[in-house]
């Protein structure tokens, strides 16, 4: 899998930022729950606490959703300034 430059791990995201998510890198079963929770590539998330362990919560689709680190290693997104 090739990544773009600015492509970075869900769990490297600092508090408050925006950013838009381009691929999942997880298992079929994993997959299946992302996608039921609106993680779809393309979708825009608010990173609304990562505290660099435990799990991070961020704001999808206007819903919070409670990740943990593990997962949030396998997403990979792009900064976004779309509201």
């Amino acid at each position: 899998m090739t990544t773009n430059d600015t492509e970075r791990r869900l769990s490297t995201i600092a508090q408050g930022n925006l950013v838009r998510l381009c691929t999942l890198n997880v298992c079929r079963e994993l997959a299946g729950r992302m996608t039921s929770l609106g993680l779809t590539p393309g979708a825009t998330l608010r990173v609304i606490q990562n505290y660099g362990r435990g799990p991070i919560i961020i704001n999808i689709r206007g819903t919070h959703v409670a990740l943990g680190r593990g997962e949030a290693e396998q997403l990979m997104v792009t900064p976004s300034e779309a509201e």
